[in-house]
């Protein structure tokens, strides 16, 4: 019982909770936030690439269109045509979506890693002829920073595919 009404005791016991158990506790605090943060990205990551496996369902549902062919089909209705603008506004909505939640700048690890998904699925819509001559329509309205992002990716890809064209000719 002495040591409880000891000042001596009590600034040890003030020297190891300051030195010791406050710096782990703050560590601990720290990692949970980590991976509760780690959760949360993933938990987007997952939902973004749900949408885009609900949008490939969408275009799987529209044969008609040849979304999905290396070619570009020029001989569509008008009522194709409008189907085909629906489908990719609603892929444009979704690249702005994932832009936003998921790119920044400086990304490292794997949140670079999913970006990378991301990116590729837009230079790959981008590659589309029909796709690419409708961006500027595409994306009125659409975030700025989203906007040039795709629109340079857009240039990126096509300047490849007429060099790859000129090198087979």
């Amino acid at each position: 019982m002495s040591f409880f009404l000891d000042p001596g005791s009590w600034e040890l016991a003030s020297f190891v909770v300051t030195t010791l158990a406050l710096p782990f506790a703050i560590f601990l605090f720290l990692h949970q936030q980590r991976k509760e943060r780690d959760a949360e990205d993933e938990e987007a990551y997952q939902l973004l690439q749900n949408a885009y496996n609900d949008f490939l369902k969408i275009v799987l549902d529209n044969p008609d269109l040849q979304l999905r062919s290396a070619t570009t089909r020029r001989d569509l209705s008008d009522e194709q045509r409008e189907r085909a603008l629906i489908i990719f506004e609603m892929l444009i909505a979704l690249f702005e979506r994932a832009y936003i939640v998921s790119y920044e700048p400086d990304l490292r690890g794997l949140p670079l890693r999913r970006w990378h998904s991301w990116d590729d699925y837009m230079r790959e819509w981008c590659r589309r002829e029909d796709f690419y001559y409708l961006l500027p329509q595409l994306l009125r309205g659409e975030d700025e920073d989203f906007a040039s992002y795709i629109r340079a990716i857009a240039e990126e890809e096509r300047a490849d595919k007429l060099l790859n064209i000129g090198h087979r000719e």
